[in-house]
């Protein structure tokens, strides 16, 4: 198994001691963006936000990718058309609660928003209740060029079901915080990028060939990167490197910028767990706001 992508989960799942959860089965996913897959459980329900559909069209769609059907969440403002669009990339669990909610919150922004289930050929990650499995039997079979492949069909479905694919947005977390990179080097289409504690360096494989600190100079669109100055899985030498690479790199490169918040885990944007830090996700998420209407 790849130990980087071991590092970044466990990382995630620091301390979950003060998580309370009164029935595990009131918590489980159920559908798509509905409930908490079972490897993230317990949940931390007094930190968790629920964000209302209020005013939105949301809930699950399905998107031909060659003939494969991927469900994925979409929020956006209801009966308004072109809108900005927004992919939104999930950790390794999934688009459970906590992602459908960030769509949510992103359509209340005025975005269309978009988490595909990019890990469904490789097998449903919400069903696995042990990390080491998950990992092992889904995530480290999932090909970096499939998730470009999807995330290029989701954008082609925004372009008709209500969004403007030419004002192009990508935000992930974790996981999807390196797809995010990767994205962002792959798609022209992306104006901004903005990656939640993405791993930046890593083993390389027929899998995954290239890691972020390999594409700074391949950028097609500046990155906002938000990471954790005590991030166990992702470290600090690596997050130097990826400055210093963006800084040399293409003119997307030199526009790109990294925030290190100090003294927080990795996950601390993720309310539902125990490694949420309140002060600093806000802080992020203004960020992110800011970057996707105006990058460096």
């Amino acid at each position: 198994m790849n130990q980087d992508l071991f590092h970044d989960a466990t990382a995630l799942l620091a301390s979950p001691a003060q998580a309370t959860q009164p029935n595990r089965r009131d918590w489980l996913k159920t559908a798509v963006g509905v409930g908490y897959a079972a490897a993230c459980l317990p949940v931390m329900s007094q930190t968790a936000i629920r964000t209302s559909g209020d005013g939105l069209l949301h809930g699950e769609v399905m998107i031909d990718v060659n003939g494969f059907q991927m469900p994925a969440y979409r929020s956006m403002p209801q009966g308004k058309q072109a809108c900005p669009v927004v992919l939104v990339v999930s950790e390794i669990f999934g688009v459970h609660e906590y992602i459908a909610d960030v769509t949510r919150r992103l359509a209340h922004q005025g975005y269309l928003a978009i988490a595909p289930e990019l890990m469904l050929r490789q097998g449903d990650p919400s069903s696995y209740g042990e990390i080491g499995k998950l990992m092992t039997e889904v995530v480290a079979k999932v090909p970096d060029a499939q998730v470009m492949g999807d995330l290029d069909a989701c954008v082609a479905w925004a372009g008709k079901h209500g969004g403007d694919a030419t004002q192009l947005s990508v935000t992930g977390f974790c996981w999807g915080g390196r797809i995010t990179w990767l994205y962002a080097a792959h798609q022209p289409a992306v104006r901004s990028a903005v990656a939640w504690y993405g791993r930046l360096v890593g083993q390389s494989s027929s899998l995954t060939p290239q890691n972020p600190l390999g594409l700074a100079d391949q950028l097609k669109a500046p990155v906002l990167g938000l990471y954790a100055g005590a991030d166990t899985g992702i470290s600090l030498d690596s997050v130097t490197q990826m400055k210093q690479a963006l800084a040399s790199g293409n003119n997307a490169a030199k526009r790109s910028r990294i925030q290190v918040y100090d003294g927080v885990p990795h996950g601390f944007h993720a309310d539902y767990r125990a490694t949420y830090r309140e002060a600093e996700a806000n802080d992020g998420w203004q960020r992110m706001l800011q970057w996707m209407k105006a990058p460096a």
